[in-house]
């Protein structure tokens, strides 16, 4: 499809206060929909990911006490970064990755959580290094070959990163974190049409979870469709947290002057 290229322009100006957003989501109460671990916690038996800010505080402090007295621990370490990742201490979840990388060099597993602590601190080409070193080319990971695509995305080689995302498909077809990476790999364009259009695919797929409704609030809402956005989130967080994300929104695009001209764009298009 033919892209408008003030609207493209304008995409790519508000690309850093997308990136604001997706770091503000967890402030605002919602971190939980950023990283799905799968964990469970000891405590109150309830997934991690489905645990509010206090509780996730919580676990960080109970999973630190487990942590220091065996930091060798595989399973308890790579628990323990993703809590804290999840509560917003990026740093220190990539130290204990990097130190848990270094007592398991070869381990798989530990390998793709290094890679994605690398990226999530900005660290992107050492985090295609540990990422491409945890894929086995005989036996291939599709999550793998979706979280390499997620890097070269934000390494700007864009070709590269949809020609992995359409072979992590062929791997796992209609799979929606994959589906909504693509989306995402075209908001990063400025093609929000595009990005909307395969987020809402994510979304209505079978085993689609809130990251993924989330990313499409977050692409209807930089289109300027506020109300829309909001019920999207609506679904998905209580009222108090989705209003949060909705304002953030608002805020990050007022100070990038793109609101007003998202909203004259689209009236320029209709």
């Amino acid at each position: 499809m033919l892209i408008n290229r003030d609207t493209n322009a304008t995409g790519k100006r508000i690309c850093g206060a997308t990136v604001a957003l997706i770091a503000a989501l967890a402030l605002a109460g919602c971190a939980k929909s950023q990283l799905t671990t799968g964990s469970i916690s000891r405590d109150t038996g309830a997934p991690v990911a489905n645990m509010s800010s206090q509780q996730l505080a919580s676990q960080a402090d109970s999973l630190g006490k487990a942590y220091t007295r065996n930091p060798k621990d595989m399973n308890v370490a790579m628990s323990y970064a993703s809590v804290l990742q999840m509560n917003g201490r990026t740093d220190q979840s990539l130290a204990v990755m990097r130190k848990l990388a270094i007592d398991y060099p070869r381990e798989r597993q530990v390998l793709a959580a290094y890679g994605k602590a690398l990226a999530s601190a900005g660290e992107l080409e050492p985090a295609l290094d540990a990422v491409r070193r945890a894929q086995t080319p005989e036996y291939p990971d599709w999550k793998l070959v979706s979280a390499e695509a997620a890097i070269l995305d934000q390494l700007g080689k864009s070709a590269e990163a949809r020609a992995l995302y359409r072979r992590a498909l062929d791997m796992k077809p209609g799979e929606p974190s994959i589906l909504s990476n693509l989306g995402m790999s075209h908001v990063l364009e400025g093609d929000l049409k595009t990005a909307e259009t395969y987020m809402r695919q994510a979304s209505e797929a079978p085993g689609a979870d809130s990251r993924v409704r989330q990313n499409l609030a977050l692409v209807v809402g930089l289109q300027g469709r506020f109300q829309e956005a909001e019920q999207i989130a609506t679904r998905e967080l209580s009222p108090e947290q989705a209003q949060a994300n909705v304002a953030y929104l608002r805020s990050m695009l007022a100070q990038q002057n793109a609101w007003s001209q998202l909203r004259d764009e689209e009236t320029n298009t209709n």
